[in-house]
């Protein structure tokens, strides 16, 4: 099976000088990737550039073959704080259409986190506030440290969650989404917990790690295709009806699968008592 390492665009992001870019990915040859926002001094908050270097590794990501699995995490012990104080300061200022050119960087962001093939985990330390949040509830699965603190603060200044806000909706539903949209609350990683920001908490870093290597360790024996079809599966049947025509369709989804080089060689491997080919050894 083709590995990340191969592909091009994932060679380029890795090899390039990147000792001051404020992400970081790197992937193994087994197909497992990690995107770091590396701006410590900031609480890993964002602004312009860091977008920017979001959206181009996550983008890179699309076409990177062979990734299972991408992990996304804050450098020295936050996830991330939100926009960057200086960047509000110098959009402030800024006109309406500014302003809208502006979000939609962040729109196409989260965009291309949630278009990402591979599974994405963020793993959460620190606090994870405004769009720091919004990153949690875009990637498919979260983990947080118990300390964690998260917050959908815009309202305090007099601003709404509107960019990330089809994510978190997503994530959390309607109505908690509501509470938490229109009264700033600071909630930790058990609040997360019960309303399905987050899928488990770890005591500690470590803990974080732990979590990490299990997921890890699981995807390796999922084919890398499959798992890119599975959630585009989850986001084509979520809200529909089940009627004739969603049965035909995912009838010919698996169908499909059953003829095609993965579905062969699993089911091959399945009645050979053997591991599949992309499985780790």
């Amino acid at each position: 099976m083709p590995n990340p390492i191969s592909d091009p665009l994932v060679e380029n992001v890795i090899s390039e000088d990147i000792t001051d870019a404020p992400v970081r990915l790197e992937a193994t040859l087994e197909g497992v990737a990690t995107v770091t926002i590396d701006r410590p001094h900031r609480r890993n908050a964002f602004d312009a550039p860091t977008i920017a270097a979001l959206t181009e590794v996550f983008e890179t990501l699309h076409g990177a073959e062979g990734v299972r699995v991408v992990f996304l995490r804050g450098e020295g012990g936050h996830f991330s704080a939100g926009a960057d104080l200086d960047w509000m300061r110098m959009a402030a200022d800024w006109s309406e259409d500014d302003n809208r050119d502006d979000a939609m960087g962040l729109a196409k962001m989260l965009k291309a986190l949630d278009d990402i093939p591979a599974l994405t985990v963020a793993l959460v330390e620190g606090s994870a506030f405004g769009g720091g949040a919004g990153l949690v509830a875009a990637c498919d699965i979260a983990v947080a440290t118990a300390d964690s603190r998260f917050a959908f603060s815009e309202v305090k200044l007099g601003l709404t969650p509107a960019t990330i806000s089809p994510y978190v909706v997503r994530a959390i539903g309607p109505r908690a989404a509501t509470g938490l949209f229109a009264t700033a609350r600071v909630f930790g990683a058990e609040h997360a917990l019960a309303i399905g920001l987050i899928e488990e908490v770890a005591a500690d870093a470590p803990g974080i790690e732990a979590i990490k290597t299990r997921i890890a360790g699981e995807i390796m024996a999922c084919a890398p295709g499959a798992i890119g079809d599975a959630k585009q599966l989850v986001k084509d049947v979520a809200g529909k009806a089940i009627d004739h025509a969603l049965m035909e369709e995912t009838a010919r989804r698996i169908a499909r699968a059953r003829v095609g080089a993965e579905g062969k060689e699993g089911v091959a491997a399945f009645l050979e008592k053997r591991k599949p080919a992309w499985a780790a050894e």
